[in-house]
């Protein structure tokens, strides 16, 4: 007998969630991506189940570490030959490729079974603010709720988008 009440498909549903990753810590960002990708916020969650969300990460390039993680942490990468290990120091790794520092920290977060590249897939790092026709899928949140009075559903909103908003009703 099932105990499934009402229509089900709405919990299922997958929701584009955007984080601006300025001036936030690397390893608390990655726990709260990691919980969504998996479903945990979710009450239908289910270890053995993909239901998670989306989530987009802009801002990449100003995400901060604590500590001396700045100057000790490596990222190591091998080749599977002999010699073939590569290591990239953090401050490199943050000049030429940091969306995968985010992507890398998820990744270390996430449970490691056959559902942890799917869920990886569903993790979109930008560097800069910009995220391009994908904006438009973002579930919007605002800090008090409110809609600007030229909202426009079809534009994408991002903090940087909504400061411009508030300095021009300002000035």
């Amino acid at each position: 007998m099932s105990q499934a009440i009402g229509n089900t498909a709405l919990a299922y549903a997958r929701v584009w969630h955007h984080v601006d990753a300025s001036d936030r810590i690397l390893g608390k960002l990655a726990e709260r991506i990691a919980l969504v990708l998996m479903g945990k916020h979710k009450p239908i969650y289910d270890p053995s189940v993909d239901c998670g969300d989306y989530v987009i990460v802009t801002n990449s390039r100003n995400i901060k570490v604590t500590g001396n993680k700045d100057k000790q942490l490596v990222f190591r990468k091998h080749s599977m030959f002999p010699g073939g290990l590569k290591e990239t120091p953090y401050k490199d790794m943050m000049v030429k490729n940091p969306d995968e520092v985010i992507r890398h920290a998820v990744s270390g977060m996430l449970p490691k079974n056959k559902l942890r590249d799917r869920r990886l897939e569903r993790l979109y790092v930008f560097p800069s603010y910009r995220m391009g026709v994908l904006g438009g899928n973002i579930m919007r949140s605002w800090d008090d709720g409110t809609l600007p009075p030229d909202w426009d559903p079809r534009l994408p909103t991002t903090s940087q988008t909504l400061q411009a908003l508030r300095d021009q009703q300002s000035s």
